[in-house]
């Protein structure tokens, strides 16, 4: 049974940073790509970056690259989200997901209906 617990969110100024970290259990890295999604108010769920372990493939939407960076470390079974320059515009609940890949197949999944497996939230405001 896969697990996904998110953590490392809070309040922030704009230009500054936060670190997400996802804890995944029931899982292996290498057969898993393990994405990072936000919500915000309102609106839908919507894919910031993607990683898969088996490949080293990463993936961040235009909105978030160069300031967002997704890495993992196997070992402790642990995606990473570190957010700098934050903007007010990056004010949402933040989750994980985890979906199965098949190495040498497809790229980094970054759209919802491709999970099966999420955590739970974590909040990042980001004030002006």
């Amino acid at each position: 049974d896969v697990q996904l617990q998110a953590s490392g969110g809070g309040l922030v100024q704009a230009g500054g940073s936060l670190r997400l970290s996802c804890v995944a259990s029931g899982l292996s890295f290498d057969e898993y790509a393990i994405g990072w999604f936000r919500q915000a108010p309102g609106k839908e769920r919507e894919g910031v970056s993607c990683i898969r372990s088996d490949d080293g493939n990463t993936y961040h939407v235009d909105s978030v690259k160069g300031r967002f960076t997704i890495s993992s470390d196997d070992a402790k079974n642990t995606v990473y989200l570190q957010m700098n320059n934050l903007k007010p515009e990056d004010t949402a609940v933040y989750y994980c997901a985890a979906t199965y890949v098949v190495t040498g197949f497809g790229g980094c999944p970054i759209f919802k209906y491709e999970y099966d497996a999420w955590g739970k939230g974590t909040q990042v405001t980001v004030s002006s």
